[in-house]
């Protein structure tokens, strides 16, 4: 009998002690629970806060990236325009400046040859100048003068046809008058051809220095924002998917703390049972 009670008391010591183990472990596998929990708890919250904060700095990055495009658009129409502008400015210049060189060369040989014919006349030299290159240039220059009274022009034609060469007085005749006055026109007209051009060529060059500086700004515009879009579009990439991964880890937690909640509910069912027996 007292080998069966020895027997029993040993058992019951040994159940006794088996019993404390498996609450150790017990007690050690819930505070894994706990701790387990928390700090899954904690991480899929902070996933959430940053998933939302990723969201919307994705799309202002991305209102931003397509404000900085729409504006690199508009720059480079403006810089193309500008160039444009002044690739028509030239090509109108150089066409005023081809009839300008054409009229004032046209000018001063009629000028040349007004002051010949002056001269010639006052020197009772009529005849030598109707035989010069010089008065077919005058001639041609009177008919096409449509300011002169008619009387006026028709009476130098015929000076400068040779009708009235032989019988024209030096010093008087009328002539001289009207050629001096065409001549005193003709300087004036000249003058203000110059003044018109150099007023063409001074409103041309601004022209280029104002499209010059601003193709130079909007080109240092367009380079800049080409960098940010480039930085943006890199910054945005990085973004995108730190939000996937962001995402992909919250989803991970999320079915891991489920899976935690159930196998640690589940050991706490199997130890309450364990000790009711």
């Amino acid at each position: 009998i007292r080998k069966v009670v020895t027997m029993l008391q040993a058992m019951q010591t040994k159940v006794t002690e088996e019993g404390k183990k498996a609450d150790e472990l017990f007690e050690k596998y819930m505070c894994y629970c706990k701790n387990s929990g928390g700090d899954l708890a904690a991480s899929i919250e902070s996933a959430e806060t940053k998933i939302g904060e990723l969201s919307a700095s994705i799309e202002s990055g991305s209102e931003k990236q397509e404000q900085l495009k729409g504006d690199l658009s508009s720059h480079q129409t403006d810089r193309d325009a500008a160039n444009k502008a002044m690739s028509e400015a030239t090509a109108v210049r150089e066409k005023e400046k081809a009839a300008f060189d054409k009229a004032l060369g046209e000018s001063k040989t009629n000028l040349v040859a007004m002051r010949k014919a002056v001269e010639a006349l006052e020197k009772g030299m009529a005849g030598s100048f109707l035989q010069s290159g010089a008065a077919g240039f005058l001639q041609r220059y009177v008919a096409s003068n449509h300011q002169l009274l008619e009387t006026d022009r028709q009476t130098v034609l015929s000076f400068l046809s040779g009708q009235q060469a032989e019988a024209y007085a030096p010093q008087s005749g009328e002539i001289t008058g009207i050629l001096k006055q065409m001549e005193d026109e003709m300087f004036a007209d000249q003058k203000d051809m110059i003044a018109t051009e150099d007023a063409a060529v001074k409103a041309y060059e601004g022209l280029i220095a104002a499209k010059k500086k601003e193709v130079a700004a909007l080109s240092k515009s367009i380079e800049e924002k080409s960098m940010r879009v480039a930085d943006l579009g890199v910054k945005l990439a990085e973004m995108k998917n730190d939000h996937e991964d962001t995402i992909e880890g919250h989803a991970d937690d999320e079915k891991f703390l489920a899976d935690l909640k159930k196998n640690c509910d589940s050991k706490a069912a199997i130890h309450e049972e364990e000790k009711k027996m």
